[in-house]
């Protein structure tokens, strides 16, 4: 395959997480669309690391850190909407504004 394929399905990925991001109002399809977003930001550098230097692991290497890092936020961010669901029973952004700091 060509980078451009990997930075077109980059792309499609973050426009559809964009979308989902901006156009929902319930908290989990949010953190979904970001979820999409980061995935597409991390197919990007993954494509860019194995065209650029395929034979060095350090692209690997960055891959799999950000996408465990990843992981380890959207479980921190589902085990806080679901304490806020459980403690106010409030499951969308509108309604959820009392939250600011």
């Amino acid at each position: 395959m060509i980078l451009q394929a990997f930075l077109v399905l980059a792309a499609a990925l973050f426009s559809v997480g964009l979308y989902g991001a901006l156009s929902q109002q319930s908290i989990v399809m949010i953190m979904m669309g970001l979820e999409l977003m980061a995935a597409a930001v991390i197919v990007a550098a993954a494509a860019f690391w194995y065209f650029v230097s395929p034979a060095r692991p350090d692209g690997q290497v960055v891959v799999v850190v950000a996408l465990v890092l990843m992981a380890v936020d959207m479980a921190a961010g589902f085990a806080v909407t679901t304490a806020i669901f459980r403690r106010r029973d409030l499951d969308v952004t509108d309604s959820a504004t009392d939250l600011k700091g």
